[in-house]
C-alpha cells in the first residue's frame, strides 16, 4: 500500500516521516526537478509512505512545489496523509480541502499538540473527523507523542473510509461551471467523476500547474468555461475560508488564552525589530562562539589533543616498533595517519558544539526570525529572506546550503544564491581557524571568528548586489516564513539534530581526509630520487617553493601555508592536516609553536580570510554544477573566488602593513 505525504512547510511533516519509518530512502529526484524523492518503509508492513515537498497549496510558487500537483495528476497511490499544525489549522486546511476534493481515503494528522496545549487551546478531533470525513490523530512528532497510535492504525487499517463524500458548495454560478466541465472531463476525455470535478475545481481556481496539464492534453472545451478568472478564483478562495471558519468554531472547546502567544510577541518586538534585530543576531553568534572555542568546545578539544597527540601517539609508535614495522609504515601511520586525521579529529567537540548551538537556535524557533531579519537587508540586493536560509544552512555546509536554494522560485535569483553560498563560512573551515586563534588571538577568540563569518557575509551581500545588476533581476521571489511559538528545545530534539549535522565531519575523517591525508603525506616523505632525506626536499617542498612568491604580498609565503592551500581545495579540512604533517609535529598545541615561526598575527588573519574566501571545495563546486546543470558556473566560482579572496587578503595585509599592526 502506498500512503502519499503532504503537508504545509513547518508542520513537522519530516519528523512524521522519520518517526513512522524509522529510517528511509532517497530515490533519485522527481522528474524535471531537484528535489530529491524520498520514499520510506513503515518497519514490518508493506506500508509505504511518499514524502512530498512541503506546500502551502497544489497551485506551486516552485517547480520543486510542483511535484505536489503534478504527482496527484500522474502517480498512483491509496491514501493520503496529511500532516497540519494544530495550532495554525486555519491555514494549514486550505492545503486539506484541496485533498479531500481529490477523493482519496484520508488520514489527517494535527502535530505539534504540544504548542496547543501551552496555547491552553482545546480541539475535538470527532467533529473534525465527522466534517471532514477523515481519520484524525492528535500527535506531537517531537517528543513521538501519538506516534505509535498512528503508526499501528496505518499498519493496522489498509482500507480507510474514502472521503469522496467531502464536497463543498461554491454557490450555483461556479457549481454549474464545475459540472459542465466534470461532465466533458467524463464524457469526452473519459476521466473518472471524482478526478474531473477535483481537476475543474483546480483549473477554476487559477492553479497553474493544472492549466499547463489542460493545454498540454489538449482539453480545449474547457477553457472557454473559465470566464471573469477572478471572480472565480475570489469565490472559491472565500468559500473554502468561509467552511474552515465555521468548522473551526464548531470544533473548539476552548479558546487560546494567548499567553505564550502574547510571550512570543513581547519577544519578536525585540528579536524582528528593524533596528535591534541584527544587533541581537550578531550577539547571539557571538555567544554561540564563546561556547564553541572559549567555554565548552576549546577545553573538550584540548583534552582529545592532548590524549591523541600524546598517550595516543607515542604507545602506537611503541607499539609499531614492537611489531618491527619498517621506517615506511612507521612514518605513514605515526606521521601521517595519526598526526594528520587526528589533528582534524581533535577540533570534533567544537564542531559538534556548533552545531548543538545551531540546532538550538532553528529548535527554539528563533531562526525563522533571523530569515525574517534578514530579509530587509537581502532586498537592498536583489534577493530576499528566502535566499538567507540557504546561506544559513552553508555554516554548517555549503552543499546542502546550495541545495536548498532550490526553493527560490526565481532562476535567476537561485543562481545568484548559488554563487554566493561558498563564502558562507562552513563548519570544515573551523579546525583551520581554531589552530590560528589559538596560536595568534587567545584572547579574542570568538570576536575573531565573529569577524570572519560577517566578512564572508559581507562579501556574499556585495556580490549579491553585483549580480542583480548583472543578472538584471526584475522578478522578485514571494517569501513566506512561519513564526512559530518560541519553546525550550528537547535534549534527544538537539542530539539528533546536533548528530545530523556532525555526522558529515566524522564521515569525511574516514574517507576524504584520509585520503588526502596519505597523499599529503607521500609528497611529502618522497622525491624524484626516491625517499626524501628531509621533508625540504620533497615534492611538497617543491611545488609549495614555486608556488610561494606568488603569495607574497598577501603576507604568507613560507611553501607550508601555500602548500595547505593548495591541498584545501580537496577538503577545507585538509588544510590543517596538511599543516601538522609539513611542520612534522603531532597535536594542536605542537603545531601552535611551528605557526608562530613563520606567521605574525597580521599574515595570519590575512590567511584565515584567503581560506574563507577561496575556491570551493571540489564537494560544493560538484553541487554547484549538478544545482545549475553547467560547468561553466562551478569553474566560474572557482576562479572569481579565487580572485575576491587574493584582493581582500591583500587589501586586508597590506592596510595592516600601513597601519604598523
Amino acid at each position: 500500500m502506498k500512503i502519499a505525504l503532504f503537508g504545509n512547510p513547518n508542520t513537522g511533516k519530516t519528523t512524521v516521516f522519520n518517526q513512522l519509518t524509522d529510517s528511509y530512502a532517497y530515490v533519485g529526484n522527481w522528474s524535471g526537478v531537484t528535489v530529491e524523492k524520498k520514499i520510506g518503509k513503515i518497519n514490518h508492513s508493506f506500508v509505504s509512505i511518499i514524502d512530498l515537498p512541503g506546500v502551502y497549496s497544489l497551485n506551486p510558487l516552485t517547480k520543486d512545489e510542483a511535484v505536489a500537483a503534478d504527482f496527484l495528476l500522474h502517480e498512483s497511490f491509496d491514501q493520503t496523509l496529511n500532516i497540519l499544525n494544530a495550532a495554525q489549522l486555519k491555514r494549514n486546511l486550505l492545503l486539506t480541502i484541496e485533498l479531500l476534493e481529490y477523493g482519496k481515503p484520508t488520514v489527517l494528522v494535527l502535530n505539534m499538540m504540544d504548542i496547543v496545549k501551552k496555547q491552553g487551546l482545546e480541539l475535538n478531533p470527532t467533529i473534525l473527523g465527522n466534517e471532514l470525513h477523515a481519520t484524525v490523530f492528535q500527535t506531537d512528532a517531537r517528543t513521538n507523542k501519538g506516534m505509535d497510535t498512528l503508526k499501528s492504525f496505518l499498519i493496522s487499517n489498509p482500507s480507510l473510509t474514502s472521503s469522496q463524500l467531502f464536497q463543498l458548495d461554491y454557490g450555483k454560478r461556479v457549481e454549474s461551471i464545475i459540472h459542465e466541465g466534470q461532465n466533458l472531463l467524463t464524457t469526452t476525455y473519459q476521466h473518472e467523476v471524482r478526478f474531473a470535478r477535483w481537476l475543474m475545481i483546480q483549473f477554476l481556481a487559477g492553479n497553474k500547474m493544472i492549466e499547463e496539464f489542460i493545454d498540454a492534453n489538449h482539453y480545449d472545451l474547457l477553457v472557454p468555461l473559465k470566464k471573469d478568472p477572478q471572480l472565480l478564483e475570489d469565490t472559491i478562495y472565500s468559500v473554502r475560508l468561509e467552511f474552515i471558519e465555521a468548522l473551526l468554531k464548531k470544533a473548539t472547546l476552548k479558546e487560546a488564552t494567548q499567553k505564550t502567544t502574547a510571550l512570543t510577541k513581547k519577544i519578536d518586538r525585540l528579536t524582528t525589530h528593524p533596528i535591534l534585530g541584527m544587533p541581537l543576531f550578531l550577539i547571539l553568534f557571538y555567544l554561540m562562539f564563546k561556547l564553541t572555542f572559549d567555554w565548552v568546545g576549546g577545553p573538550l578539544s584540548d583534552l582529545l589533543d592532548a590524549f591523541l597527540s600524546g598517550p595516543f601517539s607515542s604507545n602506537s609508535s611503541l607499539f609499531l616498533t614492537w611489531l618491527g614495522a619498517n621506517d615506511l609504515i612507521h612514518s605513514l601511520i605515526v606521521d601521517g595517519l595519526i598526526a594528520g586525521v587526528g589533528g582534524v579529529l581533535v577540533f570534533m567537540p567544537q564542531i559538534f558544539v556548533l552545531f548543538a548551538c545551531i540546532s538550538f537556535l532553528e529548535d527554539s524557533g528563533y531562526m525563522a526570525r533571523a530569515a525574517l531579519v534578514m530579509d530587509r537587508l537581502m532586498e537592498l540586493v536583489g534577493l530576499n529572506g528566502k535566499a538567507f536560509i540557504p546561506l544559513l544552512i552553508g555554516f554548517g555546509c555549503n552543499v546542502p546550503g546550495i541545495m536548498a536554494a532550490r526553493t527560490i522560485e526565481q532562476p535567476k535569483e537561485r543562481l545568484i544564491t548559488s554563487l554566493i553560498s561558498p563564502f558562507m563560512s562552513c563548519s570544515a573551515r573551523l579546525p583551520i581557524y581554531s589552530l590560528f586563534i589559538a596560536a595568534f588571538f587567545e584572547k579574542n577568540q570568538a570576536l575573531i571568528v565573529l569577524s570572519l563569518y560577517v566578512l564572508g557575509i559581507l562579501v556574499a551581500i556585495i556580490l549579491a548586489k553585483c549580480y542583480s545588476l548583472i543578472f538584471k533581476t526584475t522578478d522578485s521571489s514571494i517569501f513566506i516564513v512561519d513564526l512559530p511559538e518560541y519553546n525550550l528545545p528537547k535534549l534527544a530534539i538537539l542530539w539528533r539534530g546536533t548528530w545530523d549535522k556532525g555526522k558529515g565531519f566524522v564521515k569525511k575523517a574516514g574517507t576524504v581526509i584520509f585520503g588526502g591525508t596519505v597523499l599529503i603525506w607521500s609528497l611529502s616523505y618522497f622525491n624524484a630520487s626516491g625517499v626524501a632525506s628531509s621533508i625540504d626536499t620533497s615534492f611538497m617542498a617543491a611545488i609549495g617553493s614555486f608556488l610561494a612568491p606568488f603569495f607574497v604580498p598577501l603576507g604568507f609565503y613560507s611553501w607550508q601555508a601555500v602548500s595547505a592551500i593548495i591541498t584545501g581545495v580537496l577538503a577545507k579540512e585538509v588544510v590543517g592536516s596538511t599543516l601538522l604533517i609539513l611542520f612534522h609535529v603531532s597535536g594542536e598545541s605542537a603545531l601552535i609553536g611551528q605557526l608562530s615561526s613563520v606567521f605574525t598575527p597580521l599574515q595570519a588573519y590575512s590567511f584565515l580570510v584567503f581560506v574563507l574566501l577561496y575556491i570551493p571545495c571540489f564537494a560544493v563546486l560538484g553541487a554547484i554544477k549538478a544545482e545549475t546543470g553547467s560547468w561553466f558556473w562551478a569553474i566560474y566560482s572557482a576562479v572569481s573566488s579565487f580572485i575576491i579572496a587574493y584582493v581582500v587578503s591583500f587589501m586586508i595585509y597590506q592596510t595592516g602593513i600601513l597601519l604598523h599592526f
